[in-house]
């Protein structure tokens, strides 16, 4: 499940925003969340062929009263527990109730299935990565798992998986960003010519780190859904290409164009999460802008959608840098950042120690800072740590790279910065740290 939203729209949002003001919150703390409303256009970039306009689906119904157990087949108690996630599930049982996703289907399977008592949610035609994903609502009282094994029966060799969710990467706990990890201030054109691509939540773009700034916001949650708050797609973006403020706070590509696509909401509950199919459209988006990179701050199971949108996007040259995840679990690994051509980020703090909460694995690729760091939020700005905070560095070296002419490969770029590190823990990459902490220098573009 991804965790963040902002706008009930599935429309793109471009906006130039021009304007300045003092970073107010940097100066002293402000734990204000804000909601603020957002205008629209009406430039979609996903094409999407056709939309289920009856009820709602499961996955909004009204929410039972605490402590009731559910009637649903993929209830509570149907559920793998894990410790450390925030809503205590495994990550592989954490999925859209009563949903499954289908790739690039048959002909006549719409036909097919309804006789088997399936229904066709949603259907998105995703051509900028090359293949179609169906959302499948699945016959009352069957299981999300039993509808999978149901149809591998029915069709040999077709790609089925849930609609799993994701969350963020985010914890809660101050350096400015820059500080943290040793970097001089830079001016406001340091990064212009740069795209860097985000999918997080939504972003308030009218926050003072950000007003001015060139950012083009797209969102891809439920419509049936209400959006979450633009919390943390607000940190993250002011991370990447907010504007230096007097009091020395600054974004770290301020000059760069900023993508940031929204693939989060409330859930029947009122959590904020965000699930593969929103995924798969902010990718998909990501590869029509042709963006140097993409970061993401989220952390979920190893879908088999996702998986292959993965393999699709490396071959459209689309580098992907993805945190690690904050479950404190050295044995479940988090995806994407799991996958072979993700590049994985995990945070440390002032000391180069780990951060408490970070995952590790073998799949770890780099460390650094994310702990204790000043982020903007709607209506100010606060300190904030997790593996999420850690991820922008990496993102915004890549994206200079690739904007440079550097191979779009996550492969050489791993031996490119193996060497640009400080090796922690044990000699060489190990499964905390990664090849080690980032120490290198960041060359402005413009």
């Amino acid at each position: 499940m991804f965790v963040s939203a902002d706008q009930p729209t599935d429309h793109v949002h471009s906006r130039i925003i021009s304007g300045s003001r003092y970073f107010a919150a940097l100066v002293a703390p402000i734990y204000l969340l804000a909601m603020l409303a957002w205008p629209t256009t009406a430039d979609a970039d996903v094409k999407v062929r056709s939309y289920y306009k009856g009820k709602k689906t499961e996955g909004s119904i009204k929410s039972k009263k605490p402590g009731s157990r559910s009637k649903s087949p993929d209830g509570p108690a149907t559920k793998q527990k894990m410790k450390g996630r925030e809503n205590g599930i495994d990550p592989d049982d954490d999925f859209e109730a009563g949903e499954i996703l289908i790739a690039n289907p048959p002909r006549n399977f719409d036909k097919r299935i309804s006789e088997m008592g399936f229904s066709v949610l949603e259907r998105v035609q995703m051509e900028d990565i090359g293949f179609d994903v169906w959302r499948l609502k699945t016959p009352a009282g069957m299981s999300v798992k039993d509808a999978i094994k149901v149809l591998g029966r029915k069709f040999p060799g077709l790609t089925i998986d849930a609609n799993h969710r994701f969350d963020l990467s985010a914890g809660k706990s101050g350096l400015f960003p820059q500080k943290a990890i040793g970097w001089k201030k830079v001016g406001l054109r340091c990064g212009k010519g740069v795209r860097i691509g985000m999918i997080d939540s939504g972003v308030d773009v009218k926050h003072p780190a950000l007003k001015g700034q060139k950012v083009k916001f797209a969102s891809f949650h439920d419509k049936k859904r209400n959006p979450a708050p633009p919390v943390h797609g607000t940190a993250i973006a002011a991370m990447l290409v907010g504007k230096p403020m007097k009091n020395g706070w600054s974004g770290l590509l301020p000059g760069a164009t900023l993508y940031a696509a929204n693939m989060f909401e409330l859930d029947n509950s009122d959590k904020v999460v965000g699930n593969s199919v929103a995924l798969l459209k902010g990718i998909n988006w990501m590869a029509k802008k042709k963006v140097h990179v993409v970061n993401l701050s989220i952390a979920g199971a190893d879908n088999k959608m996702l998986r292959l949108a993965n393999k699709l996007a490396q071959k459209k040259g689309l580098i992907l840098v993805a945190s690690v995840g904050n479950w404190g679990s050295r044995k479940k690994p988090a995806y994407p950042a799991a996958y072979p051509n993700v590049v994985a980020v995990t945070a440390t703090n002032v000391k180069k120690k780990i951060y408490s909460k970070a995952n590790q694995g073998k799949y770890v690729d780099f460390s650094a800072p994310g702990v204790g760091v000043w982020t903007a939020i709607p209506g100010g700005g606060k300190v904030q740590s997790g593996t999420s905070f850690a991820t922008p560095y990496m993102s915004i070296l890549i994206g200079l790279d690739i904007a440079r002419g550097a191979s779009k490969n996550a492969k050489s770029l791993r031996a490119k910065y193996r060497n640009k590190v400080i090796d922690l823990g044990k000699i060489g990459r190990d499964p905390v740290f990664g090849w080690g902490l980032l120490k290198t220098t960041r060359k402005c573009m413009a």
